[in-house]
């Protein structure tokens, strides 16, 4: 590293800028739709490799914004698929969303490198500070962790450490590694061998794992219902009959799921449809999205339908996006004319008490989570009790037909290791899904195709190590890395 560093050091700094915002962009070939998972690597190895030619924090900082805002910025090129729905009146928004949303995440970057070269630029330092702005990344501001960079390992064997460490402790580790690799010398090379082997070794795509069943099935709908014509009153009747003929069709599911705000009426009035849905579903319990009212508040909602067309469980979505669902500082973008994209009322939706669990008699309990809910290992960790299953209702067609829908659903399949639970997932436009504990894809219905599927629904595997210690752990022992490089730079 020495050797490289040096010679990039002659190069003049707009070269190095261009550099480290390409490294970080390769990154984004780590994530689908392309899951290059060793891609990763590529803007990691090249963070500690900045570090060291960083003679000072500030330049460190500096040096990590561009970084970040390469890897976020190709990640995340999906975000500019909401603002073309109505392209006439949001899309002058979009390039702003994006270049505004990479330089915000691209931040924490910044801060990680600078912080370590602040307190000595020793590699173990970014390795704890990386993490734990990774970590801050969840929570901070209601949180964003999309496209953690261990995201990108849920194809292959290392995803599985997530039922170990979580997202945050998986975190560390990849750092850890690549510090203990970069920071050797030749002669003790072999210390960091086992690194290299253990991620060569994880990098080794899944393989078929026996999981046992539970002995039900689920029936997922998926209408495809693109969003510019979701809520056309000439389309509605066809997309509704679609989900009602999904919903009558043969065979004998234990339950149907709907996705997210799959009828465009509100719930209280929604009755005489709910009649018509119990009748095709045949007995069979059918959960579906739908909005609600109540007190002058809007929600955004999923609700249960019994067998006599009667509403017996409802859960309300808590955990709501920021400038979709409702607008910080509202009184701000008022002004300028600025709304949330899918809010219903002036302020958007109103969040819900939390998580909750739905019960669903001999098939078990379902924690439910619409759409952005499952991006949170922290939410799903919240739940009263351990569920039989995960159930994520979602409307991926904001997110377009190419990486954003992909990338959900690999979030989706983080919490199902991370809790060693399985996934039942019903998306408007795809991709619906059955995921095992493991978060292998056991049946699905593909992007942007109507259909639907009766897919056997795994049984619970035992509870995982992060689900029973969540992110706690991680916090306190990143913290004590914190102190020691507090430590570290009074000593020096």
């Amino acid at each position: 590293m020495i050797q490289m560093a040096a010679r990039l050091s002659t190069l003049p700094r707009w070269a190095l800028v261009v550099l480290a915002f390409a490294s970080g962009g390769v990154g984004a070939l780590a994530h689908d739709p392309f899951a290059y998972a060793a891609a990763v690597f590529v803007p990691l190895i090249s963070g500690f490799i900045l570090l060291h030619l960083s003679p000072s924090w500030r330049v460190a900082f500096w040096k990590g914004w561009v970084l970040g805002a390469g890897y976020f910025a190709l990640t995340l090129t999906w975000i500019t698929e909401p603002f073309q729905v109505d392209a006439a009146a949001t899309g002058w928004m979009a390039p702003f969303a994006l270049v505004l949303l990479a330089l915000l995440l691209g931040s924490f970057w910044a801060l990680a490198l600078g912080l370590a070269r602040w307190a000595g630029g020793q590699g173990w330092m970014l390795a704890v500070t990386w993490a734990g702005f990774e970590m801050l990344r969840a929570y901070i501001f209601t949180g964003f962790p999309w496209a953690t960079p261990v995201q990108a390992f849920v194809n292959v064997w290392a995803g599985q450490g997530l039922a170990w460490l979580g997202p945050h402790g998986l975190t560390l580790l990849v750092c850890g590694g690549v510090a203990a690799v970069m920071s050797v010398p030749k002669i003790r090379l072999v210390w960091s061998l086992p690194f290299v082997v253990l991620a060569a070794l994880g990098l080794v795509p899944m393989t078929d794992r026996d999981v046992q069943m539970s002995g039900h099935t689920v029936r997922l709908i998926q209408p495809n219902a693109p969003q510019d014509e979701k809520w056309d009153p000439e389309k509605i009747p066809v997309f509704v009959n679609r989900q009602l003929d999904y919903t009558a069709a043969s065979g004998a599911p234990d339950l149907i799921v709907w996705p997210e705000t799959s009828l465009p009426y509100l719930a209280e009035n929604a009755q005489v449809v709910f009649d018509v849905i119990a009748e095709a579903a045949r007995g069979a319990p059918v959960v579906l999205g739908i909005q609600r009212r109540e007190d002058g508040d809007f929600f955004n909602s999923l609700v249960v339908l019994d067998e006599k067309t009667q509403v017996v469980q409802t859960y309300d979505k808590h955990h709501l996006v920021p400038f979709g669902e409702y607008m910080p500082a509202q009184w701000l973008f008022r002004r300028v004319n600025v709304g949330g994209l899918a809010q219903r009322a002036e302020g958007g939706y109103a969040a819900g008490p939390g998580p909750r669990l739905l019960d669903f008699g001999g098939i078990g309990t379902a924690l439910p989570l619409i759409c952005y809910e499952a991006v949170f290992a922290h939410d799903v960790g919240r739940a009263p009790n351990r569920p039989a299953f995960l159930m994520q209702l979602t409307n991926d067609a904001w997110f377009g037909s190419r990486s954003g829908p992909q990338q959900h659903l690999a979030q989706a399949r983080m919490r199902a290791i991370e809790q060693g639970l399985p996934m039942v997932r019903a998306a408007n436009t795809g991709i619906s899904a059955m995921i095992d504990p493991n978060g292998r894809v056991v049946s699905s219905i593909g992007l942007n195709l109507a259909g639907f599927i009766d897919a056997p629904l795994p049984a619970p595997g035992t509870p995982t190590v992060y689900a029973r210690t969540g992110d706690l752990p991680w916090a306190l022992i990143l913290l004590a890395g914190v102190f020691a490089m507090v430590a570290a730079r009074q000593t020096s």
